[in-house]
């Protein structure tokens, strides 16, 4: 990465290598919340130039560090350490000078701070349209006050402070502070960057305390979610940064936390990316996907808006807080062009109960679930018996599936799709929606819902094979378009209708084993789009890129269903994979080049972290167990499947039912897939059935 991010909250900083944020930046380095900029410039200086950057780092997610000198050559240098965090709402950072000269050295510290206040979607230039003002700057001893006054007339401001007692600071943000260092002493100046909306007000703790504050709060959530560790350093150190990561992505709207899609630029609830992540976390932590639910049931559709493409009981997209938005500007407020969130809202709600048995939260959503059918039953009327989407929003996405890039439906002649666009792993989720929802009825006590939940479930798997299957491909259509005609490229898309239950036996191997072959396999992944399919580049988007999520996605399915040697194959070449990144990170996606050939090719511009690609490494634990738990039987059934390179895993404080689990996974002697299983604790009330 050529940047440095942290996040806490709803707070998060984009800069540079070096740490700083650079006066009119075009990587949009600066600090934000609620979607606008509240630091646009931060520049450190000793003697008035610049230091020459040592390293970076950002070991553990949630603190960057920088260390960076200002020499003279063969006589010494200063160092500067910089090290920051986030936490309660305030930037904290602490610079540490230590004189590595042999006699003592005076220098003066300088830092320059600028906000613009602008709005995400104005730094990003993705939307244009009516602002505020900035106002005076304010000056004290001790604090910078930046401010401004939006269209929205809501006040915005960011406050600077330091404690730094000899400090002399100018009304052009500058602040300037002397220093006298015997030699090999260190002094720090500690900052603390508060933004402030409106009224609201927030108190900083000293660095050290907030730093210890941060941390227990990490080591809290490490303790209640599930602990693996295997033989393979490289499954274990992507496991543990994923963890991580997530506990960093996590953001609370006002109904308990939710997984943001990724840094920099989507730090914010989405439905489909929020709710992916969800159902991968559920292995670590189920209680922690109920923030994610509530959520978005708050924000479910109300009424009928072409220009939020928002529809009674819709599932939003994404929500953003910022100027653009709270002026009506953008109809992000939220955006519910998203043809699969409201499916999958009813498949994490489902794959949550087969986890908790927590008849509770289903009852307390119930009128949630009701109007996300109801929405789903008006789509699939309004699409001949599919659940579709029409490009109808001025400013909305073209595409409203998982691969919302306008060229991402494209048929074998070149052409592009015409919408109303019905896509295949969209039917596969009103599918495992409605059978899933069906028995959740039941015990509700009421069985005629449940009773028409599964006709119409089989009345779309009978209509899916009709229309979706490729007899010369021996696979499913990507999608059908405006005129139902077949969207005849091979895609990773169906691998999705693999975790569905969608598929007879016969034609899920068939697509299981499709996906496998070169030209959608590239040695690391599977690729979004076939080489042979006419869209086919490997450093597009979607059309032949490879995505972590995607690959999770496909591997739920197979685990589910078996197929054990394909499993292993795609945990493999994700694990390879993400050896090729910075702290082991898998990023939101890869170009689709051969690995024999080329090797990994990373795509240029990616978020990372990215939620749903850190909740990748959890379903690779859940597939090595086969672990499939369900409520409704009160049984947890696990079927063992170790990739090459792995020997041994053990998992512990795994929760499910009201209990923890806790196994054991060995490769037999033999060499072979099987292997023998362990069952170290189990609390959850649940029989154990081994496959």
């Amino acid at each position: 990465m050529d940047y440095r991010v942290i996040k806490e909250g709803d707070l998060f900083l984009l800069s540079g290598r070096d740490g700083d944020i650079e006066a009119y930046n075009e990587q949009g380095y600066g600090l934000y919340t609620q979607d606008t900029r509240f630091l646009s410039r931060m520049e450190l200086r000793i003697d008035g130039e610049k230091p020459v950057l040592l390293s970076s780092n950002t070991d553990r997610s949630y603190i960057a560090s920088f260390r960076l000198i200002k020499e003279k050559k063969d006589e010494g240098a200063i160092e500067l350490h910089r090290e920051r965090f986030i936490y309660d709402g305030v930037l904290y950072e602490r610079c540490m000078f230590t004189n590595h000269f042999p006699h003592a050295a005076e220098f003066v510290f300088s830092a320059v701070f600028d906000a613009d206040f602008s709005d995400m979607f104005l730094v990003r230039k993705y939307r244009s349209g009516k602002v505020g003002r900035i106002e005076e700057t304010q000056v004290t001893a001790d604090s910078l006050t930046l401010a401004y006054r939006g269209a929205d007339e809501i006040s915005r401001k960011t406050i600077i402070s330091w404690d730094a007692a000899d400090a002399k600071t100018s009304a052009s943000g500058e602040i300037q502070v002397p220093f006298t260092l015997a030699s090999k002493e260190s002094r720090s100046v500690c900052f603390y960057i508060t933004p402030m909306i409106g009224n609201e007000s927030k108190q900083s703790s000293s660095y050290d305390e907030g730093l210890h504050k941060l941390e227990a709060s990490y080591e809290q959530w490490y303790g209640s979610t599930a602990r693996v560790t295997t033989d393979s350093p490289l499954f274990d150190g992507l496991y543990r940064r994923s963890v991580q990561d997530l506990r960093m992505l996590m953001t609370d709207v006002g109904y308990g936390d939710v997984p943001v899609a990724g840094l920099p630029w989507f730090a914010v609830p989405f439905g489909r990316d929020s709710l992916i992540t969800s159902l991968f976390m559920l292995p670590l932590n189920p209680a922690a996907v109920k923030g994610t639910l509530r959520t978005l049931a708050a924000y479910q559709g109300e009424a009928t808006d072409p220009w939020r493409d928002e529809q009674p009981g819709k599932i939003m997209h994404e929500i953003r807080f910022g100027e653009l938005v709270t002026t009506k500007q953008s109809p992000f407020s939220p955006y519910y062009g998203t043809v699969d969130s409201t499916p999958l809202f009813l498949v994490v709600i489902g794959e949550y109960y087969r986890w908790t048995g927590d008849l509770e939260l289903i009852r307390e959503l119930k009128p949630n679930i009701l109007r996300a059918l109801e929405w789903i039953a008006r789509a699939e009327q309004a699409g001949e018996g599919f659940v579709s989407y029409r490009q109808e929003a001025e400013k909305g996405f073209p595409n409203q599936g998982w691969k919302d890039s306008a060229n991402s439906m494209v048929h074998q002649s070149g052409e592009y799709a015409t919408s109303p666009i019905a896509l295949s792993e969209v039917q596969g989720y009103v599918y495992q929606a409605k059978i899933s929802m069906a028995p959740l009825f039941r015990l509700l006590g009421e069985a005629e819902t449940a009773d028409r939940l599964e006709q119409e479930a089989e009345m779309l798997k009978s209509r899916f094979e009709r229309s979706f299957w490729m007899e010369d491909e021996q696979y499913y259509a990507v999608a059908l378009d405006k005129e139902q005609r077949q969207v005849h490229s091979v895609t990773s898309n169906p691998g999705h209708l693999l975790m569905s239950g969608l598929l007879q036996d016969e034609r899920a191997k068939a697509v299981a084993e499709r996906m496998m072959l070169n030209d959608m396999f590239n040695g690391y992944g599977i690729r979004t789009m076939s080489t042979e399919a006419a869209g086919y580049y490997p450093m597009s988007y979607h059309n032949g890129s490879v995505w972590p999520h995607d690959n999770a996605m496909i591997l739920l399915g197979l685990s589910r269903l078996g197929y054990g040697k394909e499993a292993e194959q795609v945990i493999t070449g994700l694990l390879n994979a993400s050896a090729s990144f910075e702290y082991q990170r898998l990023p939101e996606l890869f170009c689709g080049h051969g690995a024999k050939l080329e090797g990994l090719v990373p795509y240029p511009t990616t978020c990372s972290p990215q939620a749903w690609s850190a909740g990748t490494s959890l379903v690779f634990m859940q597939a090595m167990l086969g672990l499939n738990p369900n409520a409704l039987r009160k049984e947890i059934t696990v079927r063992p499947s170790l990739p090459q390179g792995i020997n041994e895993l053990r998992a512990d404080h795994i929760s499910i039912g009201s209990g923890i689990l806790s196994l054991q996974a060995v490769r037999s002697s033999g060499g072979e897939r099987a292997v023998l299983v362990e069952i170290l604790e189990n609390t959850t009330g649940f029989r154990i059935v081994l496959d």
